[in-house]
């Protein structure tokens, strides 16, 4: 019940800010970036509570904040929480802070990007093509089973739900495409932020495994933590923002 309880919450926060857009968008998704960083820092530097609150807190103004300036200023001021981060954290815990800190800085801003500057179309496929990815790699994977993608890492996952996930993508980004009057490259991209989105699941579960920790936090009840729930969605939004500002 409390799992279930905490995503309808969670689906209805969504759907309201992705409806609203501007301030109240922008301000939820500070907010979620503030709360990873805060998960990262404590899982890294178990000991260090005040950093982590200072992090977490520098984490969500300077995403909130960049949603306001244009791209180029946007950008560079989200290095801000990395730098600080890697000056805070223990010296052994630095190097990942800092990666996975600017992974969620910019996946911060590229939602914001997405839905106040392409409109909440882009948005909407973002998420739906990482739904159903997931949905599409959990049954496929229950399924057939069959050879581990990666055991050692992510023991659950194997070969036939990933690659279904990534068909699952294409369907998504072919229906879109159809929608939003786009070609063959709306189904390449969507088959490439599906595989970020399991980049990002596997390398979330890589860094709990270093640090010992079966989920980020408590933050949500029965969903552990905020980068438990939105690992893939960080991996998917990191994507897109490299391939629209490489490709266009």
């Amino acid at each position: 019940m409390p799992r279930l309880i905490s995503a309808l919450v969670m689906a209805a926060v969504g759907i309201l800010a992705i409806w609203l857009g501007g301030v109240a968008f922008n301000l939820v998704i500070a907010l979620c970036c503030g709360g990873m960083a805060w998960e990262l820092a404590q899982m890294l530097a178990p000991r260090r509570y005040g950093t982590a609150v200072q992090l977490g807190v520098v984490t969500c103004l300077v995403v909130l904040v960049a949603g306001f300036l244009p791209m180029g200023l946007g950008l560079a001021l989200l290095v801000l929480p990395v730098v600080l981060g890697w000056v805070l954290v223990a010296e052994q815990a630095r190097n990942r802070f800092a990666l996975f800190a600017l992974w969620i800085v910019l996946a911060g801003y590229s939602f914001i990007w997405m839905r106040n500057g392409l409109g909440a179309s882009w948005l909407l496929w973002l998420i739906v093509v990482v739904i159903a990815t997931d949905v599409a790699g959990y049954f496929a994977g229950k399924t057939f089973g069959g050879p581990k993608f990666w055991p050692r890492i992510s023991p659950k996952k194997t070969w036939s739900g990933t690659s279904a996930g990534w068909v699952a993508a294409a369907l998504i980004g072919a229906g879109f495409a159809l929608y939003m009057n786009m070609g063959l490259g709306l189904v390449l991209a969507s088959v490439a932020v599906s595989m970020a989105s399991q980049a990002g699941d596997i390398a979330e579960s890589a860094l709990k495994r270093q640090t010992g920790v079966k989920d980020s936090s408590a933050l949500i009840p029965g969903h552990g933590g905020l980068l438990d729930r939105f690992d893939g969605m960080l991996g998917a939004a990191a994507m897109f923002l490299f391939l629209y500002t490489f490709l266009g």
